[in-house]
């Protein structure tokens, strides 16, 4: 596990992974891979029912570690963007229900993290949510392009993708970033709430059925992760 990321084990069979690096919550390859193996772990554990992504008060994560991104390394920047698909495609294709408590700001890969997500708690705070890699001079990857297609509302999908539009958590809901928002101090113990629920589910039905709903986005988006690596660039303007 990377310092910044822990898990918590609650009696109710949720497993919680908090991220925190006291800062922005940016995406460095060490968190991807440590909240991969809390899914790992998730999926690995009979008694753990489902699985909670929890923010930094705040912010829920800011996007890719900027020092990565502006660094000038196009390999790093590459394999830092596959490792944010995998960490993506990996939540919306969990064998477990993924809830996200999003405590704040979820800027680009945190806001496609967001749509990695079964379900989605935010915090009713003066926040931003969106992509904003057009604005920034990137052109989204493939793989980001096929879960905003999935995920975001049709209506708001232009406006969303190729017009960088960056919402306000209420608004965030109706986007499709979110599907609930609550007081601050209510996010997690209502994410908790949401994913203890799904105790009642059967395991084995609820893996089969994600496989079914799912498998023509996952494939594809094990395509264009396997794609982005083999190239080894990242799409700017």
């Amino acid at each position: 596990m990377s310092d910044a990321v822990t898990t918590e084990r609650r009696d109710d069979g949720v497993l919680v992974c908090h991220v925190d690096d006291g800062k922005a919550n940016a995406l460095s390859a060490e968190i991807i891979a440590a909240v991969i193996a809390a899914v790992d772990e998730a999926e690995a554990d009979d008694s753990i029912s489902s699985l909670v992504i929890h923010g930094r008060e705040g912010k829920f994560s800011a996007g890719f570690d900027l020092n990565v991104m502006r660094g000038g390394d196009v390999a790093a920047m590459s394999s830092l963007v596959s490792d944010g698909g995998e960490l993506v495609r990996r939540l919306y294709g969990a064998s477990v229900p993924v809830v996200a408590a999003c405590t704040g700001h979820a800027l680009a890969a945190g806001a496609l993290v967001l749509l990695g997500c079964d379900v989605r708690v935010g915090a009713d705070t003066d926040c931003k949510i969106g992509l904003n890699e057009v604005a920034i001079g990137m052109v989204l990857p493939d793989w980001a392009f096929t879960i905003a297609v999935a995920r975001l509302s049709n209506r708001h999908l232009q406006r969303s993708v190729a017009t960088a539009r960056i919402t306000g958590a209420a608004d965030a809901a109706d986007v499709g970033y979110l599907d609930e928002l609550v007081p601050v101090a209510d996010v997690l113990d209502t994410a908790v709430a949401h994913a203890a629920s799904f105790a009642m589910l059967d395991p084995l039905a609820y893996a089969g059925t994600v496989e079914k709903l799912r498998s023509d986005t996952l494939e594809q988006m094990d395509a264009e992760i396997a794609a982005d690596r083999a190239r080894g660039s990242v799409p700017t303007v």
